[in-house]
């Protein structure tokens, strides 16, 4: 029996041996993957290779930063974002901070930021585009800015366009951006409803949701008509077939009521304060 137990004392202390003996390894391995970790990591911080160059000269941007898909946004503005990563690793760039402060800039949509080895960096960028113009002047003075379908508004582009979009009221510049941005959808789908009637459109008011209204030019008139919320398209195919004997009937008024689909109402014009 002594030799026995003497036996499984020798096994014990033989495994507890060999466990400490690879715990011993194990810790060397763990703490030469760690140093190899932080000397490759402050390789790739210090290493002249890696360094993003500053420009060449004032006013110039870094000849390997390559911005991407700018035509409206201010290049600028982009550019300066990555002002603090100039003459540093692009290692410690960090992507995802960088790019939501692109993201904070007019006219961005979306951006993709990209390291290319050793030291280059590539920035996508996917412009807004724009839906409408908007007035966001004063009560009696019209200043007016473009809009997108998310509701932002942009600021003037540093290449002058024509943009090709049309005209809504009823969008103020201190709603947030969801309400904004469903007033221009509202827009959107009613001119698509109205589909070649929209040609007849100078304007659409989306103050309320619910009871749109286009301004159209007929002959020497400028006329409002109130279309609700729905049947966009034949409400305003019926008015244009009956302008005609409208005119005779009631010829000053110019706003009208086409919210039942089988008739016409000559409604009362609201006086602007100005």
């Amino acid at each position: 029996m002594a030799k026995t137990s003497a036996k499984k004392k020798d096994r014990t202390r033989q495994g507890l041996a060999r466990f400490v003996l690879w715990a011993l390894v194990g810790c060397f391995a763990l703490s030469g993957i760690i140093w190899g970790e932080q000397q490759f990591e402050h390789f790739l911080m210090s290493d002249p290779r890696f360094i993003l160059p500053p420009p060449a000269d004032y006013g110039q941007d870094s000849p390997n930063l390559h911005v991407e898909g700018v035509t409206f946004a201010n290049r600028a503005q982009i550019t300066s974002v990555f002002a603090n990563d100039l003459g540093r690793s692009v290692y410690e760039l960090p992507l995802a901070d960088r790019r939501k402060a692109l993201l904070r800039l007019s006219w961005v949509k979306d951006a993709a930021i990209v390291r290319l080895w050793p030291n280059r960096i590539a920035v996508r960028i996917t412009e807004r585009r724009p839906a409408a113009f908007i007035d966001i002047g004063t009560e009696c003075v019209s200043r007016y800015s473009l809009i997108d379908s998310d509701g932002v508004i942009l600021e003037p582009p540093e290449r002058p366009n024509r943009f090709d979009v049309p005209t809504i009221s009823g969008v103020r510049s201190g709603e947030k951006a969801a309400l904004r941005g469903a007033r221009v959808r509202r827009m959107q789908t009613l001119l698509k409803d109205l589909g070649p009637l929209a040609e007849q459109v100078s304007q659409s008011d989306v103050s309320d949701l619910d009871d749109l209204k286009v301004t159209v030019k007929m002959q020497d008139r400028t006329i409002v008509l109130i279309l609700g919320d729905r049947n966009f398209h034949d409400r305003l195919q019926h008015f244009l077939d009956h302008f005609a004997d409208i005119g005779r009937r009631v010829p000053g008024t110019r706003v009208f009521d086409l919210r039942l689909d089988d008739r016409i109402t000559a409604a009362p014009e609201v006086k602007s304060g100005c």
